[in-house]
């Protein structure tokens, strides 16, 4: 991109005009930046004050944001207005990579329904999320909204037994050794039904575009 160009999209940001998003790839350009601070949707919603629902818009080009989501994402992220408009970087075929997690040095999320230990938490920007999940949630009544994320799961349950709700069809029974694969922007939410907590091991996959 040509200096000309650099400073003609700054003045379109300057002026609040919404042109400069698409050719300057500015959603993709937030992705990569929120990615190398190991940040999730989330913690950039904390951060800047956008909603996490905006903030995946905008990653994924489904909206163009207002000269005021920008000043928000420069002044929440810590960053100036070069760094938001640096084109992104070219992905690079990364080989060899591995890590291991022994038993129970997961990192641990703990929630008032489940009892998560996300593992091979040390490699950034993974294609897939594994995590072992202790279910305590005990009816479907606890969880105050149904549990969704982007991407696909799969599950296979390692102790107990669960009740697996999802939003368009009726609760499922999964026992010891069962497994189920579903899209995980569908709302769900796990219930063990054994006298013990159940045990599940998840992986998840991120969203082609997420």
């Amino acid at each position: 991109m040509s200096a000309t160009t650099d400073q003609d999209a700054a003045l379109r940001i300057a002026s609040g005009r919404k042109p400069f998003v698409e050719p300057l790839r500015l959603g993709e350009r937030l992705k990569e930046i929120r990615l190398a601070n190991h940040w999730t949707l989330e913690d950039v919603s904390q951060r800047t004050g956008l909603a996490r629902s905006t903030l995946s818009k905008i990653e994924n080009d489904q909206i163009s944001p207002t000269f005021s989501a920008v000043q928000k994402l420069i002044g929440g992220l810590g960053i100036d207005l070069p760094q938001l408009l640096s084109p992104p970087k070219p992905q690079s075929r990364t080989l060899g990579r591995r890590d291991l997690t022994r038993v129970g040095e997961g990192q641990q999320h703990p929630t008032p329904t489940y009892e998560h230990e996300l593992l091979s938490w040390q490699l950034a920007q993974k294609r897939m999320i594994p995590f072992k999940t202790i279910v305590r949630a005990r009816g479907f009544d606890e969880f105050s909204e149904w549990v969704r994320h982007d991407g696909e799961e799969f599950l296979i349950v390692l102790d107990g037994d669960i009740l697996l709700y999802t939003e368009f069809y009726e609760p499922l029974r999964l026992t010891r050794g069962d497994s189920i694969y579903f899209d995980s922007d569908m709302g769900h939410a796990l219930v063990s039904v054994s006298d013990e907590d159940a045990v599940v091991l998840s992986v998840c996959t991120r969203a082609e575009n997420a």
